[in-house]
C-alpha cells in the first residue's frame, strides 16, 4: 500500500496547532459517554470545542464523518499503520483532538497500529472506560500506547481508583491547580511530552 492510498483510505490527519505531531481525529458528536456528558452542567464536555468553532464547518464536518466511516474499511490497521510511518517524523501520535473510542474493536485497531509501530509513541485520552477495561480483560496495551482515562467534570477528580487498578494513567480539566503548560507558552506543547509519559499520573488541562 503506497502512503497515498493509506491516506485516502484514512481521510488524512489532523495537524492541531498546539501538538508537535499529528492527530486523527472524527465527530465529537459520535461519542459514547461525551454525548451524554454534553447535556451534564459542569461536565467537560457540556461546553465541548468539538462541537463548536471551525468544527462546525462542513467542509471539517464531512472530512470527520469521512475518517469514522473509514473504521469499517478492512484495510484501516494497514492505512493507518502506512500513514503514519510515511508522514510522521516526530516519533509522537495523538488519538482523538476531536472525538473518542467508538468499540471494543476499534481500541483493537488502535492497539495493533501501537504494535505495528513501536519506534511512535502513542497518546489516547479517553471517557469510554468501559471500552478500555474490556480490552485489558483480555489483552495487554502495547508499551508505546498510553491510554489516560479522562475525568469527567471540571474541577472534578481523576478516576485514580479505575486507573490504578487497570495499570493507566488520567487527566483533568481545572480551574486552578492545572499542570499543562501551554497556557504559558502560546497555547503549544514545546517541549513537554508530559501527555505521553506514562510515570506522569496525571494532566490537568486549564478550562478554557
Amino acid at each position: 500500500m503506497t502512503l497515498f492510498e493509506a491516506l485516502e483510505i484514512i481521510n488524512g490527519f489532523s495537524k492541531p496547532s498546539k501538538m508537535p505531531c499529528n492527530s486523527w481525529s472524527i465527530p465529537a458528536k459520535d461519542c459514547k459517554v461525551g454525548s451524554k456528558l454534553v447535556l451534564v452542567s459542569g461536565s467537560v464536555c457540556n461546553d465541548c470545542y468539538a462541537l463548536s468553532g471551525f468544527y462546525r464547518m462542513g467542509n471539517v464536518k464531512s472530512c470527520l464523518e469521512k475518517r469514522l466511516q473509514s473504521l469499517s474499511d478492512p484495510r484501516w490497521e494497514e492505512a493507518m499503520t502506512v500513514a503514519i510511518s510515511g508522514s510522521e517524523g516526530s516519533g509522537y501520535f495523538r488519538w482523538f483532538d476531536s472525538g473518542d473510542i467508538q468499540s471494543l474493536a476499534h481500541l483493537e485497531k488502535i492497539a495493533q497500529v501501537a504494535i505495528n509501530l513501536p519506534y511512535v509513541k502513542f497518546w489516547l485520552p479517553t471517557k469510554e472506560y468501559g471500552f478500555v477495561q474490556e480490552f485489558l480483560s483480555q489483552k495487554e496495551l502495547p508499551e508505546n500506547l498510553t491510554i489516560r482515562l479522562s475525568g469527567y467534570m471540571i474541577d472534578g477528580p481523576a478516576p485514580v481508583g479505575l486507573a490504578n487498578r487497570l495499570g493507566l494513567v488520567t487527566s483533568t480539566v481545572a480551574t486552578k491547580g492545572f499542570s499543562c503548560p501551554a497556557n504559558s507558552q502560546g497555547n503549544k506543547c514545546l517541549s513537554c511530552r508530559a501527555c505521553w509519559d506514562k510515570e506522569t499520573k496525571n494532566v490537568a488541562y486549564k478550562f478554557h
